[in-house]
C-alpha cells in the first residue's frame, strides 16, 4: 500500500490508525507492506516514530498493544518526493519492486490518496506515466482510493473523472466516503432486507417523511481555509448526506454485491427532483453559527473564526427538503440537515411512520411510530410505539426499545475507516462510490450553488451556537406540519 500524503494530518490521524487496528486483528494479509509518499523529508524510522506517536493518541485504536505496534512498524516504510515530479514516481516504482521481491507481495498495490484534492490529478497522471497503475500480471491487482471531496462542483467532478478513469479502469477506483464505514449504515440494508417486519412498510403508504441529521457540535476549528471555499453543502449535502438518503430508499438489489447496490443507489439519485429556482427559495436553508454561550463557555461567531474572511457567507449549516419522483416515495419529504456547532453531535436517520389511520383510542391519540438509526456517536437503533401507562386510567405513553452495538456486542464498533479499507484489499466494492454517482449527486446540488452564487450580497441567516440552527429551517417543517427530531 502506498499512501500519498502519509506526512498529513488525515493520514496521522485516520488510515495509520485504521490498518494498525486492522494489522491488529489479524485482517490484514500475511505479508504486507505500507510506503509513505509525501514532500517533507523523513526516513523509514523517522515515519514509524511519527506513525506510533498519532496512534497512540487515537481514542478509536483504544489501548496500543507495544508488541503488536513494533511487528506492524516493521512494515512501514517512506519515499520522499514531489507530487508531480516524474523522477519520484521512478524512486518509488523501483522502491516497490524491492518489497515486492523481498517480502513475495504477489505485486499487489492499493494506492491511497490522502493528499489536498487538488493534488489528486498529478498523482493519478504521475502514475500512470511512470507504469504503476496497470496490474503488473493476472493474478495481481491494483487499486486506488481517493477521498472526498471528488471535485467542487460538477464540472471539476467530470473532469477528475476524466483524469482518473483515463489511467484507471473503474474496477480499481474506490472512491471513499467513511460514513458508509459505519455499523448502522450498513446494518441499515440488513435491517430492510433481512427482516419480513420492516420492508412492507418502508414505503408512502405507511411512512410519513424521513429526517436525516448529521450535527456537529464543534465549529471550523483549524480547517477555515479549507471550509471558506467548501461550506456544509458541498462538505456534507453532496456526499455523506446524498449516500445516506440513496441507502435510506433504494430498492431491493438483486444481490449484495457492488454492481447490484450501486445500480440502485444511481436509481434514487436519478430519481431525486432537481431543485428550480422556486423550489430552492421554499426548500433549501442555509445558516452561519454566531457567537453565543455554549455548554458554560463562550464561543466566537464563525466570521471571527482565524482564517474566514470578514463578512463572508460561507453556510456553516443546510437543510434542505427533498423529494423522491418515484413509485415507493412519491410525495414522502426527505428533510435533510448538517451543521456546525448545534446543539448535540450525533448523525442519525428518522423514519417517521403514518399514524394509525382509525384512532380507536379517542381523545388519546399518539404520535406515529418512528424509527430512528443512531449512527454517532453511539452506534445503534431504536424504535417508539405507543403503550398504556399504568394506572387506572387508559393513559398511552410512547416508549422505545433500543439495540445498542456496543450493549449488544460488547466494545465499540470496527473504526469506520478500517471497515473500509478491509473492503478495498479484498475488492469489494460495495460501500465505494462510482463515478455515475458522484456526477449524479453534484448534478444536483449544482442549482443550489448557481443559485447561491448568484446571490452572494444576501444576509445569511445566523444561529446560536449550541442551537438546533435558524429558524428559517424549523419553519421548512412547520409549513409541512412537522417538526425536527431532536435527539
Amino acid at each position: 500500500m502506498v499512501l500519498f500524503g502519509a506526512s498529513g494530518d488525515l493520514a496521522r490521524r485516520k488510515v495509520v490508525p485504521a490498518l494498525y487496528s486492522l494489522a491488529a486483528q489479524d485482517s490484514l494479509a500475511e505479508r504486507y507492506a505500507l510506503v509513505g509518499f509525501a514532500r517533507t523529508s523523513m526516513s523509514d524510522q523517522a515515519f514509524r516514530d511519527a506513525a506510533g506517536e498519532a496512534a497512540r493518541t487515537i481514542a478509536e485504536v483504544g489501548t496500543v498493544d507495544e508488541a503488536k505496534w513494533r511487528e506492524f512498524a516493521a512494515n512501514l516504510h517512506y519515499v520522499t518526493g514531489d507530487y508531480n515530479d516524474p523522477e519520484a514516481y521512478r524512486l518509488l516504482g523501483r522502491r516497490l519492486a524491492e518489497l515486492d521481491g523481498e517480502r513475495r507481495l504477489g505485486n499487489n498495490r492499493l494506492f491511497y490518496l490522502a493528499t489536498p484534492p487538488e493534488v489528486y490529478p498529478h498523482v493519478v497522471k504521475q502514475l500512470g506515466r511512470a507504469a504503476l497503475a496497470r496490474p503488473a500480471s493476472p493474478q495481481s491487482w491494483t487499486r486506488i482510493i481517493i477521498e472526498k471531496p471528488f471535485g467542487r462542483d460538477l464540472d471539476s467532478a467530470r473532469e477528475l473523472n476524466r483524469v482518473v478513469l483515463s489511467v484507471f479502469d473503474e474496477s480499481q477506483v474506490y472512491r471513499i466516503d467513511h460514513y458508509l464505514g459505519k455499523d448502522t449504515v450498513q446494518n441499515l440494508l440488513v435491517l430492510r432486507f433481512g427482516n419480513g417486519i420492516f420492508e412492507p412498510l418502508w414505503n408512502r403508504n405507511y411512512v410519513d417523511h424521513v429526517q436525516i441529521t448529521a450535527a456537529e457540535t464543534l465549529g471550523v476549528e483549524r480547517r477555515a481555509a479549507f471550509y471558506e471555499n467548501t461550506g456544509a453543502l458541498r462538505d456534507m449535502i453532496q456526499s455523506h448526506m446524498l449516500q445516506l438518503t440513496s441507502l435510506v430508499s433504494l430498492e431491493p438489489p438483486a444481490s449484495f454485491d457492488a454492481t447490484a447496490v450501486r445500480n440502485e443507489k444511481i436509481k434514487i439519485l436519478q430519481s431525486i427532483r432537481p431543485f428550480t429556482e422556486e423550489m430552492i427559495a421554499e426548500s433549501v436553508v442555509r445558516g452561519q453559527y454566531a457567537a453565543s454561550q455554549t455548554a458554560g463557555r463562550e464561543v466566537v461567531g464563525y466570521r471571527q473564526e482565524p482564517g474566514v474572511r470578514p463578512g463572508s457567507c460561507t453556510e456553516t449549516f443546510v437543510a434542505v427538503r427533498a423529494m423522491i419522483d418515484n413509485w415507493r416515495w412519491a410525495g414522502v419529504p426527505f428533510y435533510l440537515r448538517t451543521g456546525k456547532r448545534l446543539a448535540k453531535r450525533s448523525t442519525e436517520i428518522l423514519i417517521q411512520f403514518k399514524s394509525a389511520p382509525h384512532i380507536v383510542f379517542r381523545g388519546r391519540a399518539t404520535e406515529g411510530n418512528r424509527l430512528v438509526l443512531n449512527i454517532q456517536p453511539d452506534e445503534g437503533i431504536s424504535i417508539s410505539f405507543g403503550a398504556k401507562k399504568p394506572g387506572t386510567e387508559l393513559n398511552i405513553g410512547m416508549v422505545n426499545m433500543d439495540f445498542s452495538y456496543r450493549r449488544e456486542f460488547g466494545g465499540t464498533s470496527r473504526n469506520a475507516y478500517a471497515t473500509l479499507l478491509n473492503d478495498c484489499l479484498r475488492g469489494d466494492a460495495t460501500l465505494f462510490d462510482r463515478a455515475d454517482s458522484v456526477e449524479a449527486a453534484w448534478a444536483l446540488v449544482q442549482p443550489i450553488l448557481r443559485a447561491w452564487e448568484a446571490c452572494k450580497g444576501e444576509t445569511i441567516p445566523s444561529y446560536p451556537a449550541g442551537s438546533w440552527g435558524p429558524q428559517e429551517a424549523h419553519q421548512l417543517l412547520e409549513r409541512d406540519g412537522r417538526r425536527w427530531y431532536e435527539p
